[in-house]
């Protein structure tokens, strides 16, 4: 059955989009935690480069469909696991301070 409820389009779905394009991004989001780190609450104004790398990595993935395929299959194939055992798989975390 790969018929999607709503929250399954708007929140689920979408909440694996968030962690895998952080994972394919993890290169930015580095290189904006450091810079924020180091500059502190001058990061607004000298992190403005690393800010907008990271913002243009993670709208591309955002905004590509067959990304969104390959979350929404990766959704259906944890759907059906837990269907069949009743066990939830949990995903494993990224440790970052994003």
């Amino acid at each position: 059955d790969s018929k999607l409820r709503h929250v399954e389009k708007d929140v689920l779905i979408p909440q694996i989009m968030r962690e895998r394009a952080k994972e394919l991004c993890s290169d930015k989001v580095k290189a904006f935690t450091k810079c924020c780190q180091e500059t502190g609450l001058l990061m607004v104004v000298k992190c403005r480069q690393e800010n907008t790398a990271l913002k243009d990595c993670l709208v591309g993935y955002y905004s590509d469909p067959l990304f969104y395929e390959e979350c929404k299959t990766e959704y259906l194939k944890q759907r059906e696991e837990y269907r069949a055992t009743g066990i939830k798989k949990k995903r494993q975390k990224l440790t970052s301070n994003v």
